[in-house]
């Protein structure tokens, strides 16, 4: 059977005869034909096709078969598709002329994307060079013989009594210097208690519980210790730490869960500190944002509630720089002196000057008014992003948006994937949702994007949340 685009002269200027036949079902058959289509000039660039409702009726398709087909081609850059303006035929995707002969070059060096909006990662050309200059200077001229000699593993007093104040005062952290332990940032804190970080083993065994999203990177590092992670499942209220039974110890995201967004609920906090002292165990608290909150007062530290129960672990990588490598964590007493023996006699991970600059930093004011300052930046980046998707793409929902540095947005099932591919090739990196669920969760999957606002400059911001848009399924 042969099919023809009924009335394509209408729409696109000009009869295309398509013939579905051939081996493979429609939608095979579909992207086959327009790729050629495309490839030999009958659809040129910038011809607008049909909408797929109509195709699919002209056809007599499924309306999934023609939308399915339109993202996989635009995903390989055969067509665009923009938001009010409809599916097109890419500029890149011209004809090769016979006469036409691709000059040889040599390799090209590999280039980034031209639109960064993947997590993780602040706004590096937001990093207050002036201010952190300074509290430098300063913390050298200040610094005694003594700090340019072999490291404390614990970490230079200064900082230890800095972050023992900032902690109690921004984040309702209860503890002394002596309770807190410099590395250099939340995977060197996990190869400390779970292994792989100095001459000794780690501190802490499995099998922890976990977040059933989450980063891999740590789950890899977990796994590379040995231990392994147990799945919690996750709604509108966080972890459901209800289904914690016999693990050693659990890892929680509780101010911002990452990546889906949300403080856990107050009952929860309550309920997993029950947990840890009925089995005589840890929660490990990763509060990686928790500065970060625009729409109400920022949710405290799940560690004020016990501090012999929660080691509460933080870094400057989300408010300073990742660049720094400077990171903390809280222990209860009884982890204190296991940690510094794991971590050596010496310090060979946090550099003592920039110990002692973050120091100066923090009790000069200047983090405060750092953190003020950010916390206003990203929250406009928010409200753009929200702004942009309501102009253009409003049947998508961003949600985990009143925290942090980045937001999810759902997308319509079974286009996580293609989205992806067609923002990658559009320039734009971002990260899919399903790149983060933890592979033994028996939570049904959701098709979302992990996008970043936090990561872009702002000179190039606008045009990030253009390209974002543009890449977004339709309807």
């Amino acid at each position: 059977m042969v099919d023809s685009w009924v009335n394509s002269a209408e729409r696109i200027g000009a009869d295309l005869h398509l013939d579905l036949t051939g081996q493979g079902g429609r939608r095979a058959a579909l992207i086959r034909v327009l790729r050629e289509a495309v490839r030999d000039g009958r659809l040129a660039p910038g011809t607008r096709l049909p909408p797929y409702r109509s195709l699919a009726a002209d056809l007599g398709v499924a309306r999934n078969t023609v939308a399915d087909a339109y993202a996989e081609l635009v995903a390989e850059g055969w067509l665009t598709a923009r938001q009010g303006s409809g599916t097109r035929v890419a500029d890149r995707a011209r004809p090769l002329r016979p006469a036409e002969r691709v000059p040889r070059k040599s390799p090209a060096r590999a280039r980034g994307p031209r639109h960064d909006l993947r997590q993780g990662t602040p706004d590096a050309s937001a990093f207050p060079r002036a201010a952190w200059s300074a509290a430098y200077r300063r913390a050298l001229q200040a610094a005694p013989n003594e700090a340019f000699g072999p490291g404390d593993p614990a970490g230079r007093r200064e900082l230890r009594e800095a972050l023992t104040e900032y902690l109690a005062r921004a984040r309702g952290v209860r503890t002394t210097p002596d309770r807190i332990v410099v590395c250099s940032g939340f995977a060197h804190a996990v190869r400390l208690l779970f292994g792989q970080g100095g001459p000794g083993g780690g501190v802490l065994r499995g099998p922890l519980a976990v977040e059933a999203y989450g980063l891999g990177f740590h789950r890899g590092l977990l796994a590379a210790a040995g231990v392994r992670t147990v799945p919690l499942p996750l709604d509108e209220h966080g972890a459901s730490v209800a289904e914690l039974g016999r693990e050693r110890a659990v890892l929680l995201t509780p101010a911002h869960q990452f990546p889906t967004g949300g403080p856990l609920h107050p009952e929860r906090r309550a309920a997993v500190i029950d947990w840890a002292r009925a089995r005589g165990t840890v929660v490990l608290e990763d509060d990686y944002d928790g500065e970060f909150r625009y729409d109400r007062k920022p949710v405290g530290a799940l560690q004020g509630l016990d501090p012999e129960r929660v080691i509460h672990i933080g870094s400057v990588s989300k408010s300073l720089s990742p660049a720094l490598r400077l990171g903390w964590m809280v222990l209860p007493e009884r982890y204190v002196e296991p940690v510094l023996a794991v971590k050596g006699e010496r310090e060979a991970w946090a550099s003592v000057p920039e110990q002692l600059a973050l120091a100066d930093f923090v009790v000069s004011g200047s983090y405060d008014r750092h953190v003020r300052r950010m916390r206003q930046h990203y929250r406009r980046r928010r409200d753009r992003l929200v702004a942009a998707l309501a102009a253009h793409a409003p049947h998508i929902e961003a949600t985990g948006v009143a925290a942090g540095l980045h937001a999810v947005l759902r997308l319509p099932p079974g286009t996580e994937r293609s989205t992806v591919k067609a923002a990658a090739w559009q320039g734009v990196a971002l990260d899919g949702l399903a790149a983060f669920r933890h592979p033994a969760t028996d939570m049904p999957p959701a098709d979302g994007l992990v996008v970043g606002y936090a990561t872009p400059p702002e000179h190039a911001y606008t045009a990030a949340l253009e390209a974002l848009c543009g890449v977004l399924p339709p309807r």
